[in-house]
């Protein structure tokens, strides 16, 4: 490396960095990357965080670790899934304020992205066992919201669904990643069947951008997904959130169905388009 005078430098330039963090407040801004290096992160925590830890979200039944922080609230190294190839574990900071947990994950941006769950209208940040259940299948979708200037991701329930032939309960989450800019937000429908494995990774039904679907302006989602039960047969399955009365396939398979739930026998291969309605028969289509 050298200068543009030809004089030869050595390496130890310092990289400044800057991003955009409108509207931060509290609940955001607990702390800040103060530097990535083999596969480690460090953060320089804010002074209103009390405590720190690491949670590994695909271990939900397993103890936060203690996080040790200097007299100036750096902490030590933890393992950074910001640029991770595989998904084995996926460490979180977890910061204590005012009596309150919250998780921050890195996602390659200088603010670690906070972590919730809960409808749209009311998030709240992941702290029981059944959030964290979801989460630990939820994780490794993260990487497609990676390096986008994430501000938070939520993740919520919004259906369970009896499968066909007495294969389980399924369920059906909406994962939303808000940005700091306040456009190019990113969605995905998640189709969770059931799991022997705790951190399986869920199935992506259907993902969209820069749109209101599933966020407080418009809550309402739906998707749907082609599966197979365990003695071979193929279903279209179908889910909306609740402001959904009534849904519809057409195309290589055709059902309608009063309520939110939608299973028909299918072939493999099949497509089809899907769409349902509202109370007052406002069409709402499936998320794409």
């Amino acid at each position: 490396a050298g200068r543009a005078d030809g004089a030869a430098a050595d390496g130890t330039a310092v990289a400044l960095d800057f991003a955009r963090t409108d509207g931060a407040d509290a609940t955001v801004s607990g702390a800040l990357v103060l530097g990535r290096s083999d596969g480690n992160v460090r953060y320089l925590t804010a002074p209103w965080v009390r405590e720190t830890s690491v949670r590994d979200l695909l271990d939900p039944d397993g103890s936060a670790r203690p996080l040790r922080r200097d007299a100036h609230g750096v902490t030590e190294p933890l393992d950074s899934p910001a640029t991770a190839r595989d998904c084995a574990s996926w460490d979180t900071l977890e910061v204590r304020a005012d009596g309150t947990e919250r998780l921050l994950t890195d996602l390659g941006e200088l603010i670690p992205a906070r972590l919730t769950s809960g409808p749209p209208s009311s998030p709240k940040d992941v702290s029981d066992a059944a959030d964290r259940a979801a989460w630990a299948r939820t994780a490794c979708l993260l990487p497609t919201v990676r390096s986008h200037g994430v501000r938070s991701v939520n993740s919520w329930e919004y259906a369970r669904q009896p499968l066909p032939e007495s294969n389980g309960t399924a369920r059906w989450l909406c994962t939303r990643a808000e940005t700091w800019h306040g456009t190019g937000s990113r969605v995905l429908a998640q189709f969770q069947a059931p799991s022997e494995r705790k951190a399986a990774p869920a199935a992506i039904a259907a993902r969209a951008e820069d749109t209101p679907a599933c966020g407080p302006r418009e809550p309402q989602v739906l998707a749907g997904v082609l599966w197979k039960s365990r003695n071979g047969h193929w279903y279209v399955l179908a889910a909306g959130s609740d402001q959904l009365t009534s849904l519809e396939v057409s195309g290589g398979a055709k059902a309608h169905t009063k309520g939110r739930l939608l299973a028909t026998r299918a072939k493999e291969g099949t497509e089809a388009a899907l769409y349902g309605r509202t109370p007052n028969g406002k069409r709402v289509d499936a998320l794409r």
